[in-house]
């Protein structure tokens, strides 16, 4: 076979290889995207890691606790999805100067359902709505509530090319529980914004504001994160790392600066 009989050959096969790579890379760019959509069609379990240091009378105490989120949606129909969202907390607690706080294990559960519709809006808006449960779970009274509680929560968000802009937002009351715990009535806000790069790497800034309007105190917590999108065999995860920075907190609570580790895995369909 002369030489130019090789070429045409080892051309195509040199294109044929290319379209698989694209195509992977065009997937990933697409679970990137869906990462930074709380309600996007996708299975997904994060596992968030959390550091904080308190301050005020329990200066020097720190909490560690992984929170386990799978997140599992449902088509409904040809026109709606019910994305499902739990949180799952495991808490330690040390080094608190009162020792009855220094409890480690599970604490109160709270599962949220997003009734969201498949096609965003004429102007792109991506949206989902539904209750949001909390239920007494923790297995050491300093760990939870206490408190059954229910409540709204949403969220709406836009996806502009590599940017996505958006707001979850929820509200908690208790309806039954123990009568020696405070009542529980809680307003959580979440902003974010996010870029995802060619390379799958997204950068985002966001808060977890929450107000306790029982205690009427803040929580306010600037985060700013950077994760990448890799795979290891089949699986396909992400892995985040996270500052946090306290621009207020609750009287005695976390202050200054904490740390996220969150490992995403993911199982698109």
């Amino acid at each position: 076979m002369t030489r130019h009989e090789w070429t045409l050959p080892l051309a195509i096969s040199a294109l044929l290889l290319a379209v698989p790579t694209q195509a992977q890379s065009d997937q990933a760019a697409e679970l990137a995207k869906k990462l930074a959509n709380p309600v996007a069609s996708l299975i997904s379990v994060p596992l968030q890691y959390n550091y904080d240091e308190y301050g005020g009378a329990n200066d020097g105490a720190a909490v560690s606790k992984l929170v386990i989120q799978p997140v599992i949606p449902f088509s409904l129909n040809e026109d709606w999805n019910l994305i499902t969202r739990t949180l799952i907390p495991l808490i330690d607690q040390a080094d608190f100067p009162v020792d009855a706080l220094n409890e480690s294990g599970l604490g109160d559960i709270t599962p949220s359902f997003f009734f969201s519709p498949k096609a965003p809006t004429a102007g792109g808006w991506i949206w989902g709505a539904g209750p949001v449960f909390l239920l007494p779970t923790a297995t050491a009274d300093v760990l939870g509530t206490e408190k059954w509680g229910i409540g709204p929560t949403g969220v709406a968000l836009k996806q502009m090319g590599p940017w996505t802009v958006g707001m979850l937002a929820g509200h908690v009351w208790s309806v039954a529980g123990s009568d020696d715990r405070a009542d529980v009535s809680a307003t959580t806000l979440q902003p974010f914004v996010s870029y995802t790069t060619k390379t799958h790497t997204t950068i985002g800034a966001y808060t977890e504001s929450a107000y306790d309007w029982e205690a009427e105190q803040w929580g306010v917590p600037l985060i700013v994160q950077a994760g990448q999108l890799f795979k290891i065999g089949p699986q396909i995860l992400q892995f985040a790392v996270a500052g946090k920075y306290w621009a207020e907190g609750p009287n005695d609570g976390p202050e200054g600066w904490g740390l996220r580790l969150q490992l995403t895995l993911l199982y698109p369909k």
